[in-house]
């Protein structure tokens, strides 16, 4: 029982001491942050979306990268176009919120949603996406 307990309890326990030893060392806890990729079909889709994302504050910042072309099946078919790609930094803890409020205004009836955490980066911009993006 008090093995199973251990087991049960150890995720909590070790996210506890990471987080105290962050607070203490004021080192950077990896994947506490993430950058999502959002792809548009224009720029304007693009714009709303990202704006849409900042004014919910889901995120510290909305790179808009430029038209790039993609590949892909669709309905079994190969399909080619371009699209526009959001990045978005943001909290980790808000990507599950994120993916679902995109979803709802996106017009894809698919939109790619890809989150990737953020092991490692400029201590101070870090810092700024977690002072930027509230907390749960």
């Amino acid at each position: 029982e008090v093995l199973t307990l251990l087991v049960l309890v150890y995720p909590l326990l070790w996210g506890l001491a990471l987080q105290l030893h962050s607070a203490v060392t004021g080192s950077y806890i990896p994947g506490t942050h993430s950058m999502a990729f959002i792809s548009c079909l224009n720029e304007h889709i693009a714009r709303d979306i990202a704006r849409a994302i900042m004014d919910k504050r889901l995120a510290a910042c909305v790179s808009i990268l430029p038209k790039s072309s993609a590949l892909y099946f669709w309905k079994g078919e190969l399909e080619e176009s371009t699209e526009i790609l959001l990045l978005v930094k943001t909290r980790t803890s808000k990507i599950g919120e994120l993916s679902n409020y995109v979803r709802s205004i996106h017009p894809f009836e698919i939109p790619e949603i890809i989150s990737l955490p953020i092991e490692q980066g400029n201590p101070a911009y870090l810092k700024w996406i977690e002072e930027n993006v509230p907390r749960d």
